[in-house]
């Protein structure tokens, strides 16, 4: 009996963490897209492409962080969330603001 509950709660316990990162990973890799898209297109500076992946590289310490511990909490995948919609609006911005690479 007890090792059917030892079960179950590993089973369970492996879904909360691979859903954490069916929500996180996604939205960290189309923005990397985002980012080299920009970059091939010309949208984006040298600069600005820096600066980018230097947020994005934050991102993914702090997402790493975050999972050290064998389970993100709810207070850390919004602070992750949060990080992430900051970070989207910010790769708009930048190419769209009629800048091109030379």
């Amino acid at each position: 009996m007890k090792t059917k509950i030892l079960l179950i709660s590993a089973i369970v316990l492996g879904l909360g963490i691979s859903t954490t990162n069916a929500q996180i990973k996604p939205r960290e890799q189309s923005q990397h897209q985002r980012i080299k898209q920009g970059v091939k297109s010309g949208e984006l500076t040298k600069a600005e492409t820096k600066n980018l992946r230097e947020d994005h590289k934050e991102l993914h310490k702090d997402v790493k962080m975050a999972k050290a511990d064998g389970k993100v909490t709810k207070q850390e995948r919004k602070i992750i969330k949060k990080e992430q919609k900051k970070n989207s609006h910010k790769i708009f911005k930048k190419k769209h603001n009629k800048r091109e690479r030379k």
